[in-house]
């Protein structure tokens, strides 16, 4: 049974205590419109999600699912989605679906230490309860980890995010996918891993024959912890393009009080660029952000509920004239996309 998202009542437009109203509109783009326009005739389902297996660097066998688009649906961009300290695919799969059939191939792997992604070193320590709750910063790092070498395709080391992408940029080069289209979205420890696998891909140089990182176009942080066993979503947030130019969205639970502070720390590096959905002047009946919900490069939207990581990720608003996350995400992707 999917769990719903308790969101507060709307009221003249807004949600109670300021929250934005996306429930026609996000991002200054229509919800429905992140939806991609069907070809004539019956529109084409997407496909059911693919199994693959990648190789990190340090042995682990990580694996991943691709929910690609619809054979009639032109694409709007290519996702890695990582799920949080304890799930796998399958809790943010609702979310991979929503947005596979909004246009976006998604790329969804199992982090080592979860689901079909087990550590060798630590398959017989864990037994019948699982890797997870052995896992230390290091393992998180791991996760994120890419470098080693001068040119990427042959570099030292390729943890669990770096291989996934790899395998996308092989598919880029076939014409399947769009690596210039690429998003990062992520929930709980995912958005740690995510931010600073971010930071860590946009630091490879370019070579002759071109880029070799910086194509995240955006980055979704779902209920984003600050300091997960000593793993800080701090370092990669201090550094470009995370500091101040590349666009970021984070979403919160009502009670969520490190994804006020991570956006915090971001709000310092751009003081005309962000919008925070709170910022709502009840007189003027306006939110008093600096920047226009459409055009900040960092977005904060805090939804109602109690809902946390994985499930804040794959929840349903229970009123259709309510946002839930995957429509927010969709609008952000849609609008940083068209940018």
């Amino acid at each position: 049974m999917r769990t719903a998202l308790t969101l507060p009542p709307l009221r003249n437009g807004f949600l109670r205590h300021g929250f934005a109203a996306v429930a026609t509109a996000c991002l200054g783009v229509a919800c429905a419109a992140a939806e991609p326009a069907a070809k004539d005739g019956d529109k084409e389902p997407p496909p059911e999600p693919e199994a693959i297996t990648l190789q990190t660097t340090d042995g682990v066998e990580v694996g991943a699912w691709v929910y690609r688009v619809a054979a009639d649906t032109d694409p709007l961009a290519t996702v890695v989605l990582l799920h949080d300290l304890g799930g796998s695919h399958e809790t943010v799969e609702p979310l991979a679906k929503t947005l596979q059939e909004g246009g976006c191939t998604v790329v969804a792997p199992d982090l080592r230490g979860h689901g079909k992604s087990p550590i060798p070193k630590l398959a017989r320590a864990a037994g019948a309860g699982g890797q997870a709750s052995l896992l230390k910063s290091g393992d998180f790092a791991a996760m994120a980890a890419t470098g080693g070498g001068r040119l990427r395709e042959q570099s030292a080391t390729r943890g669990d995010v770096e291989v996934v992408r790899n395998w996308i940029k092989q598919q880029a080069d076939q014409a399947a996918l769009d690596l210039d289209k690429l998003f990062v979205v992520g929930s709980g420890l995912g958005a740690t891993v995510g931010a600073t696998w971010t930071a860590l891909d946009a630091a490879w140089p370019p070579i002759a024959s071109g880029p070799q990182g910086g194509q995240v176009r955006g980055l979704v942080m779902i209920d984003p912890p600050f300091v997960t066993k000593g793993f800080s979503v701090a370092k990669p947030l201090a550094v470009e393009p995370l500091k101040s130019s590349l666009p970021i969205m984070i979403i919160g639970g009502g009670e969520d009080r490190d994804a006020s502070k991570v956006f915090d720390q971001l709000k310092r590096a751009r003081p005309s660029g962000w919008y925070d959905s709170q910022k709502y002047d009840a007189e003027a009946r306006r939110n008093t952000s600096p920047a226009k919900d459409s055009e900040a490069s960092a977005l904060f939207l805090k939804l109602g509920g109690k809902l946390t990581g994985d499930k804040l990720a794959a929840a349903r608003a229970p009123d259709p004239r309510q946002p839930d996350p995957a429509k927010l995400i969709l609008a952000f992707i849609q609008t940083v996309a068209g940018r």
